[in-house]
């Protein structure tokens, strides 16, 4: 097999991800590919390492029975051997199929039922029950390899083998077969499936997006071409694996660009475990970046008086001074003078306890961010900017660059990336990144594929400057009663733009006016009441207290500031309990699902509209002791 040539291979997507994993244990075998934290301690996997274990496995998987068309569901958290044997899948022209490791067993039965399950590779117990229990209703579950080896040991299911045993065996095959090394090397093309995500499901089922090497790779290299990232970098591997940035940052960049890739022990060891790494490029939802926020904030009220002042004094001048460079101004020269000590005595102190201190690539991406958020990482150093992507283009589509940032911009259009509006005002993208069509669904793949022109599905424009806006999905553009147009999403972003929200429904279509119902976020309206001495029981108890309520109006007034009249929120109720994934109100991915919420939430939302002071809802609550018991609560309708 011809090696890529390592001065140029990186931005030649006519390659496989298992090829360029070869490649890079060719030139860098001993280079660190892999961290993963176990028991408190860095585990380190080279190149070699790498590209030894994922031939053994492949060369085992084949063996069993693994082949081309056939389908790898890979259940369980970050992981580097569920990493490496999506790569295995890959090499043989099969199709990995990662979930969310929440995932219901009707959400995982769905994704299962679409391909032959030849194998699941499965991260420990839970996860091999997980699939154990799929195969009791009836969903055919070939082989299933599994990781962790404990509680499983004794299991007498048939078809379970443990990941080191499937290796081992592989090795042998490799060892006994001398051209069976290059034979799967060159198995797979570069047009075969290199992942097998699937769509965020708003509308209903999700839908299979099967992504090719070629697509993965051509969206990294147009990515680095515009300056995302680079040779080397260094991050931090937890985002859900069934997510197209995880795939697209942590396989498709980190094999090509040869990253340090990071996993951390557990999902709720992430922040710790951020610090220890360092990374050079971090990418989060603003939800995480909001939470970050949220907890130096904590920190400095819990902090004293001088320490306040000093926060205060550095971070007030910080952030003026990026508002200024918002609005093309330049920083004044007290601010100017102020930077050298603000950042010695306040912003390098914060960045260290975040685990920020090396970072060079600061993104946010799936939704809007909040002004007050993107200023305030902006003041304190980091050149965070906005992403735009989304799972048919392999997650690239456009891109702020570091020193030209516009709050209502997603900035240009990536190299290798077209961009047209549609008379409908839908923003198109054509690009190699871009996938050949969802599987087995012909009629959707019509309506979204027009002439190589993906639709993208969301309304927006380019600016005179090249600078895309996205207004929000134009499946959702509704009208008032008075026809009044509006995207619901949009002004539900700029609510969540508040700390204090989570999660929002705007309400109006076929109204005369606009109302919300809103679901606090508990960590931080919990900090914040407890600070005034407000006590509560639940969530749903905290949810109803006035001052909550006034604070949730004070919100939704700031947003009202921003909206045309007719389209200012009259009335909004703040919920007894968050928007669920469980449930189906919202996606894995915290989309909303807006018919499920509508159709559940219809005796609210009948309740703001006839001109009801309160409501009242049926709440389950869940006791310390494990029980669950049902209370009735009377939930507000408060008038802006």
């Amino acid at each position: 097999m011809r090696q890529p040539d390592p001065s140029r291979w990186n931005f030649d997507p006519e390659t496989t991800l298992v090829r360029l994993v070869a490649a890079n244990a060719q030139a860098v075998p001993h280079a660190v590919a892999m961290r993963e934290k176990d028991r408190g301690i860095w585990q380190e996997i080279t190149w070699a390492q790498m590209a030894d274990t994922v031939l053994s496995v492949a060369a085992g998987l084949q063996q069993m029975g693994l082949a081309r068309g056939k389908g790898v569901l890979v259940l369980g958290d970050n992981r580097p051997r569920l990493y490496m044997g999506m790569l295995c899948a890959g090499v043989l022209g099969a199709y990995a199929m990662p979930v969310y490791p929440d995932a219901t067993p009707d959400e995982v039965l769905h994704v299962a039922s679409e391909v032959e399950v030849a194998f699941v590779i499965a991260e420990d117990q839970e996860q091999v029950d997980k699939a154990l229990d799929l195969r009791e209703r009836g969903a055919y579950i070939g082989n299933v390899v599994y990781d962790n080896s404990r509680g499983v040991s004794r299991y007498t299911a048939p078809g379970l083998v443990s990941w080191t045993d499937l290796e081992a065996s592989g090795r042998e095959r490799l060892q006994r077969e001398p051209g069976l090394r290059e034979a799967l090397l060159d198995f797979a093309q570069p047009g075969d499936p290199a992942v097998f995500i699937h769509s965020s499901g708003t509308t209903g089922k999700p839908k299979g997006v099967v992504l090719s090497h070629r697509n993965i790779l051509s969206g990294v290299r147009n990515a680095h071409r515009s300056g995302a990232f680079d040779f080397g970098e260094s991050i931090l591997a937890y985002l859900p694996m069934a997510w197209i940035g995880d795939f697209a940052f942590t396989i498709g960049a980190g094999i090509a660009l040869r990253f340090t890739v990071n996993v951390p022990e557990r999902q709720e060891t992430v922040l710790h475990d951020l610090r220890e790494i360092a990374p050079t490029f971090y990418l989060a939802a603003p939800r995480s970046w909001d939470n970050m926020l949220t907890t130096v904030h904590v920190r400095m009220e819990d902090s004293t008086r001088l320490k306040k002042f000093l926060y205060d004094t550095f971070m007030d001048s910080a952030r003026d001074a990026e508002r200024r460079k918002l609005e093309g101004k330049q920083p004044t020269l007290a601010q100017k003078l102020m930077r050298p000590f603000g950042e010695f005595l306040v912003m390098a102190p914060i960045k260290d306890q975040l685990g920020l201190t090396r970072l060079r690539h600061a993104f946010t991406g799936g939704e809007a961010i909040g002004e007050d958020t993107f200023i305030f990482y902006r003041a304190l150093g980091l050149k965070l900017r906005q992403l735009y992507g989304q799972t048919e283009s392999s997650a690239y589509n456009a891109m702020q660059s570091p020193d030209e940032v516009q709050l209502h911009t997603v900035g240009r259009p990536l190299p290798g990336v077209e961009v047209k509006i549609s008379d409908t005002g839908e923003i198109m993208i054509r690009s190699g990144s871009v996938f050949s069509g969802y599987f087995q669904n012909e009629a959707a793949t019509r309506e979204t594929l027009e002439d190589g022109w993906l639709h993208t599905g969301d309304a927006g424009y380019v600016e005179p400057d090249g600078h895309l806006v996205v207004l929000g999905r134009l499946s959702e553009v509704v009208y008032t009663a008075r026809g009044e147009r509006y995207i619901p999403n949009y002004i539900e972003n700029l609510l969540k733009f508040s700390p204090f929200i989570k999660d929002v429904a705007v309400l109006g279509n076929g109204r005369d006016t606009l109302a919300a119902m809103i679901c606090i976020d508990k960590e931080t309206v919990g900090h914040w009441a407890e600070t005034r001495g407000i006590s509560y029981m639940s969530y749903a108890d905290l949810s109803q207290k006035p001052e909550v309520t006034q604070l949730l109006a004070k919100a939704v007034e700031r947003v009202n500031g921003k909206l045309p009249e007719p389209l200012r929120l009259k009335h909004f109720v703040s919920l007894h309990k968050e928007f669920d994934a469980d449930d189906g109100e919202i996606t894995r991915t915290r989309k909303l699902r807006r018919n499920v919420v509508e159709e559940r939430y219809a005796p609210i939302i009948e309740a703001v509209y006839s001109g009801k002071a309160s409501v009242a809802v049926k709440a389950q609550v869940v006791y310390e002791t494990g029980e669950v018991g049902t209370t009735e609560r009377e939930l507000a309708v408060t008038g802006v």
